[in-house]
This record gives C-alpha cells, structure tokens and sequence, in this order.
C-alpha cells in the first residue's frame, strides 16, 4: 500500500530525495576536486609563483618609484613653463613697446634725411658743376672765373665765392677729369657746352646724387608735357616736378606724375 504524505513545501518522494543527494555528492565532489586541482598547482607552480609575485611586486615598486619621478619631473615642467610664459610675455611686451620706438625713431630719421637733403639742395642752388676742365689746368677761383669769362663772352669778371674739385682720386692720363664746382655763380646755367680754345667745357647745375636720380625718373614725363602748348614745367630746387595747366600743381611721385602728363596730352588744347 502506497502512502503519499503531503507537506507545506511540496511533495516527499524518493525522487526528489535522490536529487538532494545527488546535488550533495556533486558540490562535494567540486569541491574536493578543486581543492585537489589547487594543491596539485602549489605543489607544481609553488616556486614559480612565489618568483612570479615576487616580481610583480618589484615592478610594482618601480613603477610606484618611476610615478613619483614623473610626477616630480611634470611639476618642475609646470614651474618652468610657467616661468617662461611670464619671460615671453614680459618679452612681448619689451618687443611691442621697441616696435613702437622703432618706427618713432625711423620716421624721424627719415624727416631728418629729409630736411638734410633739402638743406644740402638748397645751398647748392647756386652752384655749377663745369665738365672738361683739363686737370692740369689750375682750379682756382681766380682760373675758373677768367675760364667762364671767356667761355661765356662776359666784360665784368665773374664772382666765385669757391672753386674745388670733387674729393675723388686724380685720374689717369687719358681719362676723364674730374669735374669743377663752382659757387655763386647764376648766368652760366643758361649755356652747357662751350668752346674755350680747345677745350669743350660742359655746365651743369650741382645736385646731389639723390636729386640727380630723383629729376632722372621725370625724363619721360617731361618729355611730354614739352609736347603740351601752354605748359610750363620745371624743378625748383628738389625732386618735386612742377607745371601749370589752368592751376598749379607739384607732384613728387613717379607714377601720378605720369597719369598727370597723359591726362593732359588727352584733354583739348584750349585747355592747355
């Protein structure tokens, strides 16, 4: 005769017994095998473990050591990169506050050379530069005045306040003078080669280098506006070309100077 026995969890079968002890010997089983798979790994890898965690733990330190290194070097890096973004800054500043004297000091200089050049044109308005002069031919005022007396078919004698030659060396035989400057003299610009017994002496008026290149550049320009009828052009004493056409006007640039002529030539000569 079967019983059944009814319980509060469930039904007590003998099936449900033998899984118990099933599950029971299986985690027995687990765990006696596990503890015999960690002995038999002690008793294998004991000594290679022990060497394995001994130098894991070395590199452990020195990585511990290389750490607080690096973080000592970063922190001098800070200090050192901040030092030299305040160096650059106080540089940047020295730099921009030279900038400014810089361009202050070149505009002034240039005013300088500019008012130097105008100084030195303009005392130089009332000399001559005579071309030909033999150089054994005596330079005084005295020679250059009785030479432009001859040259120049004049009954008074000629004033000359002083009378050199340029400060270059004597040339050699055969070679080109040197020229004569003379001062004080105002007559003579109006002829450039003259006939003085052999000699063909040519008068220029003495300017400086930098107006001489200056008037140079106004060569075309002045060639057409000598086309125009009714223009009158010229240089007063430095590099700025003068004319009237209807209204005065002095232009120092190359280039406006140009369109200034070629306008001219266009428009029609009643304006002119």
């Amino acid at each position: 005769m079967l019983v059944i026995r009814h319980t509060k969890f469930g039904l007590n079968t003998p099936n449900l017994r033998s899984r118990s002890l099933k599950t029971e010997i299986l985690t027995s089983l687990r765990k006696d095998l596990a503890e015999i798979f960690r002995s038999e790994l002690r008793s294998v890898l004991g000594d290679d473990l022990a060497t394995i965690k001994s130098e894991l733990h070395a590199v452990k330190a020195e990585f511990s050591n290389s750490m607080v290194s690096m973080q000592m070097d970063m922190s001098t890096l800070k200090s050192t990169v901040k030092d030299m973004e305040h160096s650059l800054s106080t540089c940047s500043d020295d730099i921009t506050v030279l900038q400014e004297k810089v361009e202050s000091l070149s505009a002034a200089v240039v005013k300088l050379e500019d008012k130097c050049e105008d100084l030195e044109v303009r005392s130089r308005r009332n000399n001559i530069r005579i071309i030909g002069v033999p150089e054994e031919n005596p330079s005084t005022t005295v020679a250059i005045s009785k030479l432009l007396k001859e040259a120049l078919n004049i009954d008074k004698d000629i004033i000359i306040d002083r009378s050199h030659r340029p400060l270059q060396p004597r040339p050699r035989p055969g070679e080109r003078p040197r020229t004569t400057i003379n001062k004080n003299l105002k007559r003579a610009r109006e002829k450039r080669q003259l006939r003085v017994g052999d000699m063909t002496i040519s008068i220029f008026p003495d300017f400086t280098a930098k107006t001489a290149r200056g008037r140079s550049a106004f060569s075309d320009v002045r060639q057409q506006l000598r086309s125009i009828p009714g223009v009158k052009f010229g240089f007063p004493f430095d590099t700025s070309l003068q004319f009237r056409s209807g209204s005065p006007a002095a232009i120092r640039r190359l280039q406006r100077a140009s369109k200034r002529a070629a306008a001219l030539l266009q428009m029609p000569r009643r304006y002119c």
